[in-house]
């Protein structure tokens, strides 16, 4: 392999046949010293550009040796356009080539000519080149420019590569005669809108493709192509000479731009094709080449080698974001100045235009107390659209006067306190916080987790976006547009007084990841010292510190616990004290799951919540349970509900004889009433009966099997739900006094609802076959498991817990989603003769949480329960 430093070797006479086969073996011997030089660890960040230009230098010699091969007529020039027209190419990127014809040449009547130069790309492609290439006129660059901005994009950066100079002098003059700034501007801006809004507007992407996401290199190529199609500059240092960035802005530019330059370039390399997606399968290979590792403690991982990468990677992406942002607005400025006069608002600030806009460059400088003050003026001011050019360099570029002293500070504390307890415009003011990095230079807490990965398979946000998602969503409750969304949560809302408190208990909840130790705790901590230095009153200051600590305990009860046990409804009340409590850990509850990922949130999640929040209300209101008497009251209402459907007198004894006081306590009337009028008429049937309808919860359908008990019978059930693509979310099971199993499923799937009906035949007939079919049960499938989950996978974990009585059995699994877990589980337990009582299926985005509740004989002795235990985690090995 030639040495990194090694001169140019002499080419191979031309017209020689194997003149592409000797160009392709240097070129390829050339490309794999870059791609070793790209993946040396110890290689400055700084110099990613020096490597990108010399790929380009080796393409340059191999196309101008192909094209003195062609002996093309004169008045013809080989032009390199696009990225490669910059002087610059990654690894695996294309190469842009444009056979530049004087005006009146066609080759199409010409066999000759047209023989040339297809001869020439067939040779180019012959070389090892990745051709991209066209063939036009001068006219006809300049019409195809006018009618699309992406050809008039890639000309812009056009350079001469070989053949005529003149003609090549033509093109630039009339291209740059032709080229209209303002309008150019106006089409490259919005096509980067577009293309944000298809990376779903955030650098924070767990897989960002670091050329096309917002705060990728597409973003500051955006701003030198507008730049240079005005004559404002080229470079950053030009842009700088002339105004357009300040010295620092500049040098920030030139940092992060090579930071992802070569995270692209080594995404090149590691996958050896043209790959700009920061993938879960690349992202620890290329962590490594900048020398992260896995750090531990005590066995645990506190931070993957990617995790630390990808926080790099979106703190540069962030600061891309801002820069973007100035660097466009003063170019904007600059060619169409605001006629529009600033309207004063104080002393500091006014309005231009709907942007809020500083009253001096250095006003933060001389008075820091005005950098909190933005927000709350930009709060408070009615038009207010967002912060001006001005104004967002000025706190660019005041990052220094937000030190400890400025965080100790009570006028400051003042502010902080009065942005949160506003009446409106509470989620634009942080996320424009966090966007311009003021939120994470005032809670120096926050700084550390902006960025930060969730490697938990669920969350699909990094923690700071999450939490101010959890901040949204927790607001949209207390405004009137969005009461449809969640009718319950806004009005339990609507009497909640002192909302900011809320809000806070958001901003903290998850502060304290990835820190090692339980975030919860640490985090209540972090708050608690919040409330002290912020003045905030005992009372509110003890409800956040218990909404920060307890955030996950309302969603752990209603998922994994028997919510028709008076005992846990009961322990749940003591834990949460009164209904103020409550309600708020309720809210933020629902905020937090519905701002992990658009997955994670649904119906049946929405009622368990709803029913645990409803019954510790009553608990708390003195309602002491009284099973009897709730038993009662279910049946007389399932009494009326029966009338509707004109069951013959007395019809319902004969199943609910055979039914005992926890059928009742677990199925609510309409249930019950539901199991009877499907159920009074074939009590003790020698065949299944499956029925099945829409749930009432709104999401999926609810599944009723009522068939002789085995004990494999809830194996065969699972393992048809696999097969039909259904995920179970719920099972309650029940055996009745004559031998039969009730149970009851509700499942999902990914069908369209307006197709119900055939679904519920479908499963109805299916399930009904499955069931009488005798025979051994079929072996699980081993269904392929995600990107996501071969790159982080959780380690499987198997728990079993006695109750008091050391009767029944708590059994929580954890692992990997996947196809076919759930039936993998059931055979274990239909092996071991495990009857199944409860269990409550929790999916957690590409993670599952199960809780089973189970007795048999083998639980009893320790042998059995730890080849039950091993068997399990076999069986949840993806």
């Amino acid at each position: 392999m030639p040495s990194r430093h090694s001169p140019a070797e002499p080419a191979p006479a031309e017209n020689d046949p194997s003149l592409p086969a000797v160009l392709r073996e240097r070129l390829q011997a050339q490309k794999s010293a870059i791609d070793e030089a790209l993946l040396d660890p110890a290689r400055p960040t700084r110099s990613v550009g020096a490597v990108l230009r010399r790929l380009a230098r080796h393409v340059d010699l191999v196309l101008q040796s192909l094209w003195r091969e062609a002996q093309l007529p004169r008045g013809i020039a080989l032009l390199a356009v696009g990225g490669y027209g910059r002087g610059e190419l990654f690894p695996h990127s294309d190469v842009d080539v444009l056979v530049l014809l004087p005006d009146g040449a066609e080759p199409e009547q010409d066999p000759a000519l047209r023989q040339r130069l297809e001869t020439f790309i067939g040779r180019c492609w012959d070389s090892g080149l990745e051709i991209g290439s066209s063939v036009r006129t001068v006219q006809e660059c300049l019409d195809m420019a006018a009618a699309d901005v992406t050809v008039q994009t890639s000309l812009l950066e056009a350079r001469r590569l070989a053949g005529d100079g003149a003609s090549f002098e033509q093109f630039r003059e009339r291209f740059a005669r032709a080229m209209d700034p303002r309008a150019f501007f106006v089409a490259k801006t919005l096509e980067m809108h577009q293309r944000h809004t298809r990376y779903e507007n955030t650098p924070y992407a767990l897989e960002p493709n670091c050329k096309e996401s917002p705060g990728g290199l597409r973003d500051l190529q955006v701003i030198l192509w507008v730049a240079r199609a005005a004559g404002f500059g080229a470079s950053w240092p030009e842009l700088a000479a002339n105004g357009f960035a300040t010295p620092l802005e500049a040098q920030q530019l030139e940092r992060n731009e090579a930071l992802l330059r070569l995270i692209r370039a080594r995404l090149h390399a590691i996958a050896g094709r043209r790959e700009d997606r920061l993938v879960f399968d690349l992202q620890t290979a290329v962590a490594e080449t900048f020398g992260y590792r896995a750090s531990t403690a005590g066995g645990r991982i506190l931070q993957r080698a990617s995790e630390a990468l990808m926080k790099r990677y979106y703190w540069a992406a962030k600061a891309v974001s801002q820069l973007n942002q100035i660097l466009l607005l003063n170019i904007e400025e600059r060619l169409s100045p605001s006629g529009q006069e600033p309207v004063p608002i104080n002393d500091r600030f006014s309005m231009k235009a709907g942007m809020l806009e500083v009253a001096g460059d250095d006003l933060y400088e001389r008075h820091p107390h005005a950098v909190l003050e933005t927000f709350l003026v930009y709060q408070t001011t009615v038009g207010a659209k967002g912060l001006s050019a001005r104004t967002l360099r000025a706190l660019y570029n005041a990052r220094g006067v937000m030190d400890a002293g400025f965080r100790k500070d009570p006028v400051n504390h003042a502010t902080f306190k009065a942005i949160l307890q506003q009446p409106s415009g509470i989620t634009h003011a942080f996320r424009l916080m966090n966007q311009t990095s003021v939120l994470g230079r005032y809670l120096w807490v926050f700084r550390r987790i902006v960025g930060q990965m969730q490697h938990d398979l669920f969350h699909v946000y990094t923690v700071d976006q999450h939490i101010l998602m959890v901040l949204r969503n927790v607001r949209r409750f207390f405004i009137a547009e969005h009461a449809h969304e969640y009718p319950f949560c806004s009005q339990l809302a609507a009497g909640f007084d002192r909302p900011w408190v809320l809000y806070l208990a958001a901003l903290f909840h998850d502060i304290a990841k990835g820190r090692g130790g339980d975030h919860s705790e640490l985090g209540a901590r972090e708050v608690r010292q919040f409330c002290r230095q912020h003045a905030i009153e005992p009372e509110d200051c003890r409800l956040v510190e218990f909404l920060v600590r307890e955030h996950l305990a309302m969603s752990h009860i209603a998922q994994k616990e028997d919510l028709s046990d008076p005992a846990v409804i009961a322990a749940f009340a003591a834990r949460v004290g009164n209904e103020r409590t409550l309600t708020a850990l309720y809210l933020l509850t629902v905020a937090d799951i519905r701002g992990t990922s658009p997955k994670v949130w649904n119906a049946w999640k929405g009622k368990l919540l709803e029913d645990l929040y409803r019954a510790t209300l009553r608990a708390l209101g003195g309602h002491t349970p009284d099973p009897a008497a709730e038993i009662e009251a279910r049946k007389r209402e399932a009494l009326v509900q029966l009338q509707l459907f004109a069951l013959p007198h007395q019809a319902h004894r004969r199943l609910w004889d055979t039914l005992d006081v926890g059928y009742f306590m677990r199925h609510d009337a309409g249930e019950i009433a539901w199991h009877t009028r499907h159920l009074s008429r074939h009590v003790g049937a020698a065949r299944p009966i499956v029925r099945a309808r829409l749930s009432p919860v709104g999401e999926g359908l609810q599944v009723l099997v009522y068939a002789p008990d085995q004990p494999d019978l809830f194996a065969r059930i699972c393992g048809y739900f696999d097969h039909a693509g259904f995920s179970i979310l719920d099972a309650r099971i029940h055996t009745a006094t004559n031998g039969y199993a009730l149970d009851t499923f509700q499942v999902v799937t990914p069908m369209l609802p307006e197709h119900y009906r055939e679904l519920t035949s479908m499963v109805e007939s299916g399930l009904e076959q499955t069931l009488e079919r005798a025979g051994p049960l079929p072996p699980p499938s081993r269904g392929r498991v995600s990107r996501r989950v071969r790159s982080f996978p959780i380690t499987p974990r198997v728990q079993l817990t006695p109750d008091e009585r050391a009767q029944r059995w708590l059994l929580a699994i954890s692992a990997n989603d996947r196809l076919g877990l759930l039936y993998s589980i059931a055979l274990v337990l239909a092996k071991h003769r495990i009857n199944l009582q409860l269990a409550k299926i929790t999916t957690l985005g590409e993670r599952v949480e199960d809780t089973f509740l189970v007795d048999g004989a083998e639980l009893q002795q320790n042998r059995g329960q730890i080849e039950i235990e091993t068997e399990l985690l076999q069986a949840l090995e993806p």
